[in-house]
């Protein structure tokens, strides 16, 4: 099958593209796209963990852990253990931190809209129904998965 025919490439291919321009986008706030998403999430629920975070950004634990290491670093977070479970750290943002996520989201919404307007909205609904039942498939299609 040539590649011009394979879904998957033509998947890769915007995935590449729109980390790319959102790479471009909140590098001005000192952030990588990893980062960005972490602060992201973060912002929506204060003290997540490591783990509920890498899942939340389908990156590996490892990942994470070097994403947070590095934000923890610049003082974007702060990390405290947990009231009953002293083995897990919850993740919070810090003042830094909020100003930082501002400053990136501001450019990444622009990119993020300035790609919803290449579609009506009918489109865009029918592109997340499509793109929906990708994420569907390749979930049940993974190997050792049942089905």
């Amino acid at each position: 099958m040539p590649v011009t025919e394979r879904i998957g490439s033509h998947l890769k291919r915007a995935e590449q593209a729109l980390n790319g321009a959102k790479q471009a986008a909140v590098r001005p706030s000192g952030l990588t796209v990893p980062q960005y998403a972490a602060l992201l999430h973060l912002a929506d629920n204060p003290g997540m963990s490591a783990a509920a975070l890498a899942r939340a950004c389908a990156v590996t634990p490892p990942t994470m852990n070097t994403v947070l290491k590095n934000l923890q670093e610049r003082g974007l977070i702060e990390r405290t253990p947990h009231a009953w479970h002293r083995n897990i750290l919850e993740t919070r943002l810090t003042a830094e931190g909020e100003t930082a996520l501002a400053d990136a989201d501001v450019r990444a919404v622009r990119v993020e809209r300035g790609l919803a307007a290449q579609f009506t909205e009918d489109e865009r609904a029918a592109l997340i129904e499509l793109l929906g039942r990708c994420v569907g498939f390749l979930d049940q299609a993974r190997p050792g998965r049942d089905g």
